[in-house]
């Protein structure tokens, strides 16, 4: 327990620094799938194209080359911005391609059918699409949308790579320090563990509530 007690402030920081790259992380993710899913799903040829193109490169491309990418690669075009930032960016552009094509599968489980209805009754596609199509969808993304916000949290470790507060970046300081690495490690991943935890509860009571009924 010395590991943890003796070091409590540096742990807290790091959980804090993960807690908070996941929070806003998963914002942009979501904001962005949201968009690349309506995009895919549009009846224009180049909102589709574009659509594709982001999930494509993006769901090809390895996390790590992406966050070099963003962290050295932005600067040279004159976007300077503190690393914590470029990070939220990296991982949020990233998970929005996976999330997109949870929308994009929720979406095509609703009958064609109520789109054309809508249709109908004079809606514009973007009315049908928030209106009709995804409120329906949104029961069916929620236990792959939840995997894939609790994959981003491990995903957040490489942002400590580039110089972020996060929490497997204290094992560093601590090994400095002499302490056993062994427990070390135990209390990140006891870390990591009370993270995703709560992101499966939160979705566990939303499945529950609005999940589709097996």
């Amino acid at each position: 327990m010395n590991v943890l007690t003796d070091n409590f402030p540096t742990f807290a920081e790091g959980f804090l620094g993960t807690v908070e790259l996941t929070v806003y992380s998963s914002l942009l993710a979501l904001a962005l799938g949201f968009v690349t899913a309506s995009c895919r799903v549009a009846p224009v040829r180049s909102l589709r194209a574009f659509g594709a193109a982001w999930v494509t490169v993006l769901r090809n491309t390895p996390l790590t080359l992406l966050f070099f990418a963003v962290l050295l690669g932005l600067p040279r075009f004159g976007l300077v911005l503190p690393f914590r930032l470029f990070a939220v960016l990296a991982l949020g552009c990233y998970t929005s391609a996976f999330i997109c094509e949870a929308l994009r599968s929720g979406i095509n489980t609703v009958p064609a059918g109520q789109g054309e209805a809508a249709r109908s009754l004079g809606m514009t596609f973007g009315q049908t699409l928030t209106l009709v199509v995804l409120p329906q969808a949104f029961r069916t993304v929620v236990p792959p949308v939840g995997s894939i916000l609790i994959a981003l949290v491990k995903n957040s470790a490489i942002a400590g790579a580039f110089s972020v507060t996060e929490l497997l970046g204290t094992y560093r300081t601590l090994s400095e320090l002499g302490y056993n690495i062994i427990w070390t490690f135990v209390w990140i991943a006891v870390g990591y563990l009370i993270i995703t935890l709560a992101i499966s509860a939160v979705f566990n009571l939303m499945e529950r509530h609005w999940g589709v009924a097996r």
